[in-house]
C-alpha cells in the first residue's frame, strides 16, 4: 500500500514522502495513529492544504519533546521485583510498568514512546531509550532489584546475581573442620573444653 507520511517515521521517510509499506503495517500502525494517509489523489490534495498546519504542529511537539528530553535524560528509576538467586525475575518489567513509573515521577510519556523491544526479565541496570518525538530521543536508566539495599548496590556497579553468597565465618569453620578432621585434634579440643573423651572400645575389651 502507498501512503503519504504526515510526520517523520524512522526508516520510512520524512513528512510528505509517499512510500510503499505492507498493508498490515499501514492498517494497524500508520493509519490509525495518524502518521499517514492512503496515497489517493484526493488525499494528496488534502495533504497540500494541511501541510503548513502539520509542520507547525510538528514544531510545537518537537519543542515540547526537547524540554522533556532534557529533564528526563539520564534519570534513574528503581523497580522492585521478586527474582531467583541467579537474578531471573519471577515475571518481567514491561513498557506499561515504565510508563507508570515515569508518569508518577512527573513526566508525560506514553506506551508508544518506550522503545523497549522485549520486557526486562533480569535483575540489574538497564538503559531504556525513550522516543519522545520522531526527531527527539532520550534514555533513562532502570534499576531492577529485589529490595532497596540491592538497588543501591546495583547502582554502585556491584554484581548481585551470584548463585551463592560468601559463607559466614561459622560455615567456613565447619567446612574447614570437615576437610581437615583428625581424631587427635578433636580429642584435644574436648580436653581443653573440660569434656571427658569417650572410652576407646578396644581398651574396654582389654
Amino acid at each position: 500500500m502507498e501512503v503519504i507520511l504526515l510526520e517523520r517515521v524512522a526508516r520510512l521517510g520524512q513528512m510528505g514522502d509517499v512510500v510503499r509499506v505492507k498493508d498490515g503495517f499501514a492498517r494497524n500502525f500508520l493509519l490509525p495513529r495518524g502518521k499517514a494517509l492512503r496515497a489517493t489523489s484526493e488525499n494528496r490534495t488534502r495533504f497540500e492544504t494541511m501541510k503548513s498546519e502539520l509542520e507547525a504542529r510538528s514544531l510545537t511537539l518537537k519543542t515540547e519533546a526537547t524540554g522533556v528530553a532534557d529533564k528526563l535524560n539520564g534519570k534513574s528509576f528503581t523497580v522492585l521485583r521478586q527474582a531467583s538467586e541467579a537474578g531471573q525475575l519471577f515475571g518481567s518489567v514491561s513498557p506499561r510498568d515504565l510508563v507508570r513509573l515515569i508518569t508518577e515521577a512527573g513526566f508525560s510519556v506514553n506506551r508508544n514512546q518506550i522503545a523497549l523491544n522485549t520486557p526486562i526479565k533480569t535483575i540489574g541496570q538497564h538503559a531504556v531509550p525513550i522516543a519522545l518525538h520522531p526527531e527527539i530521543e532520550t534514555s533513562i536508566t532502570v534499576i531492577v532489584a529485589r529490595n532497596n539495599d540491592e538497588a543501591v548496590r546495583i547502582a554502585r556497579g556491584e554484581d548481585v546475581t551470584q548463585l551463592r553468597e560468601e559463607p559466614s565465618e561459622a560455615e567456613a569453620a565447619a567446612t574447614a573442620a570437615e576437610a581437615f578432621f583428625e581424631p587427635e585434634a578433636a580429642e584435644s579440643q574436648r580436653s581443653r573444653e573440660g569434656e571427658e573423651a569417650p572410652p576407646n572400645p578396644a581398651e574396654a575389651e582389654g
